[in-house]
């Protein structure tokens, strides 16, 4: 089996031959007329174009977007960015595919060791409660562990989904020491299970799905939902306040009368949004505007 080099590591004039994700494929037609084969490939450290001008329709009929592929060609410089000029591609089936989806840089075990030290920030009994039944849900833990938080935004990559949430729960926790008013409880909470819904909304094979579930419904009705199944010792006056910080955390307008119910709920929002909206620029850039 082929070794693959890494994909961020190559350099124009670097020869390729390993084993990738296909990401994308499309046959595109040339300004001469000619037909080629653009094609995405990916690996766990990063994406590089590749094309194919000659025996296009050939190589085409080798392989379909989501395969696991070996790649032969060279790296070139055109436009000003890297690609591959592929001199053969085809599928094989020496891979999953899903071994190619980007991976958190963190180490897993730590952060699931800041989870379990931020769940034991909670003292409520009730909410303390249903935390301790979160994390003892080997499965769901497994799904916690794995999804990423978005598809191609921030945090897009396995593990995404762990690294968010302790990041989010830990700027609850110094929220609720700068203002000592805030139900920290409440808030801690909030924060740890803001996103959950995220552990049934995705599917994994060369490029990150949506189940029917997470194309239907969305991850904050998923979430709410194994929150309803869990809740059973948690009174409603508190289960209510949870909901409503779960279900408004990308803003006010899930609430009725379009409002923020509790300064919990506001604080989770900006939380939320103040984690993806730094980690996505550092990932991708600022954007206009």
């Amino acid at each position: 089996m082929a070794v693959s080099a890494s994909l961020p590591t190559l350099r124009a004039g670097d020869p390729v031959d390993g084993l990738y994700a296909c990401v994308r494929k499309d046959r595109l037609v040339s300004r001469s007329g000619s037909p080629y084969l653009a094609v995405e490939l990916r690996d766990r450290a990063g994406t590089l174009p590749a094309r194919a001008f000659r025996d296009a329709d050939a190589l085409a009929g080798r392989f379909e977007r989501g395969d696991v592929v070996r790649v032969e060609g060279v790296v070139e410089r055109f436009r000003d960015e890297l690609q591959v000029d592929l001199r053969a591609i085809e599928r094989t089936a020496a891979e999953d595919p899903a071994a190619f989806l980007p991976a958190a840089y963190r180490d897993l075990e730590e952060l699931d060791g800041f989870l379990e030290h931020l769940a034991r920030e909670v003292h409520d009994p009730g909410y303390r409660g249903l935390l301790d039944a979160l994390l003892a849900d080997d499965a769901l833990r497994a799904d916690w562990r794995r999804a990423p938080c978005t598809r191609s935004g921030h945090h897009a990559y396995l593990g995404g989904l762990l690294e968010h949430t302790v990041a989010v729960a830990t700027l609850a926790v110094e929220a609720t020491i700068l203002h000592p008013r805030l139900n920290s409880d409440l808030l801690v909470t909030a924060a740890l299970v803001h996103d959950l819904g995220k552990t049934r909304e995705f599917t994994y094979g060369a490029d990150f799905g949506l189940t029917d579930e997470g194309r239907l419904l969305g991850h904050v009705a998923l979430g709410q939902r194994l929150l309803d199944a869990r809740a059973g010792a948690l009174d409603p006056t508190r289960a209510v306040a949870l909901a409503h910080c779960v279900l408004t955390h990308h803003g006010a307008e899930a609430a009725p009368g379009r409002r923020f119910g509790s300064p919990e709920a506001l604080a989770l929002h900006r939380l939320n949004a103040l984690d993806a909206g730094v980690k996505e620029a550092l990932e991708h850039g600022l954007r206009a505007g």
